[in-house]
């Protein structure tokens, strides 16, 4: 069967570059997005607010020291909307087979294409070019066999970039990687497997699968495919947003009363990427995992759309409330979710989102 041609295209610095392409005086300046306030996130920053060390899901607080003369903007989601929508109609001349992942990015089978051009390559090619004449905005694209590579190659030469991974090239372009790159490998799970003796994406090669089972159980089969250019996920149009989560591992195991710090942060990055969808989720989500392994939920739908962050954090602290067990009892693990998405129908979109 012959290889599939996956492009994953990445919109660069996508909201602040929509603020310095609408507002010419803002080119070549710092540009973050956020709102202002203790609480807040950076949604975006552009380049030029990178080079201080600015980075989207960074406190805005710690931005703002970070390029004190940096421009800060509140986020304009329905015009970042809007552009998304320009940039996917650029996409549908070339495929039917878009997944978009949020509003700055999307994958595409192209293994045929509408347009009849020769190669994935020369799609990328022409996707991006369209997006710099007719948008005025740049995008960078990966190329490869799969969805997985191809999210890794679209980085690679960012910002304005093409990267393209052959399919008989996979295995050499992954050994040299550190084990951070694989989708799913956090610090947690990092430290784990250079505890094993494992740095590299090739260093994983040399371990059996039943031993990356016993060690990372179902996500260890998933780090052997990886390892080894396996990617067999369809790029999947139209696909509804289900839910949105993050969770993270604590180096040791905690109280539950120790887990505030770490709910905020999750809460934060969690709706940081709500504010990328187009629909509003209903329920927030609470999960635990005790010391034994043991996974406890705890869920809450209110009558109205959560409409901020600080709403999200209370709601999801509340929930921990709701978790009796023993005052000795710790917890490994410990998650922030929201599910139950709808689209916008019963309200205006900006009341829902801003108010």
């Amino acid at each position: 069967m012959d290889a599939r041609k996956i492009i994953h295209v990445d919109m660069d610095a996508f909201y602040a570059s929509v603020e310095q392409r609408d507002a010419p005086q803002l080119r070549g300046v710092p540009v973050v997005v956020a709102w202002r306030g203790k609480r807040s996130v950076v949604c975006a920053a552009s380049y030029e607010a990178r080079k201080f060390g600015v980075r989207s899901a960074m406190p805005a607080i710690h931005a703002e020291r970070l390029c004190p003369h940096a421009v800060f903007l509140p986020p304009d989601f329905p015009r970042y909307r809007a552009v998304s929508r320009n940039v996917r109609e650029i996409f549908l001349r070339h495929t039917d087979l878009v997944e978009p992942l949020s509003l700055d990015e999307a994958y595409l089978d192209v293994t045929v294409n509408k347009t009849g051009l020769p190669s994935a390559t020369q799609v990328a090619r022409t996707i991006r070019e369209q997006i710099r004449h007719e948008l005025n905005l740049t995008a960078s694209a990966g190329v490869a066999p799969n969805k997985f590579l191809a999210k890794i190659a679209s980085d690679w030469k960012k910002p304005d970039g093409l990267f393209v991974i052959k399919p008989d090239k996979a295995i050499d372009f992954l050994t040299r990687l550190t084990v951070e790159r694989l989708p799913g490998v956090g610090k947690v799970t990092a430290q784990r497997l250079i505890h094993l003796g494992v740095k590299t994406v090739g260093d994983i090669r040399s371990l059996d699968l039943a031993v990356l089972q016993e060690r990372f159980g179902r996500y260890g089969i998933r780090l052997y495919e990886l390892a080894r250019g396996i990617d067999n996920n369809p790029v999947e149009p139209n696909r509804p947003t289900q839910s949105i989560s993050a969770e993270d591992t604590f180096e040791s195991d905690v109280l539950l009363n120790e887990t505030e710090a770490m709910i905020h942060r999750l809460a934060e990055k969690v709706w940081q990427a709500s504010r990328k969808e187009s629909r509003i989720a209903r329920t927030i989500v609470l999960k635990l995992k005790t010391a034994e392994f043991s996974i406890l939920t705890r869920s809450h739908t209110p009558g109205s759309p959560v409409s901020s962050c600080d709403e999200l954090t209370n709601i999801a602290l509340a929930l921990r409330e709701k978790v009796r067990m023993e005052p000795k009892q710790k917890f490994r693990l410990v998650g922030v979710g929201l599910s139950n998405f709808r689209d916008p129908i019963a309200e205006p979109e900006d009341v829902l989102l801003f108010q």
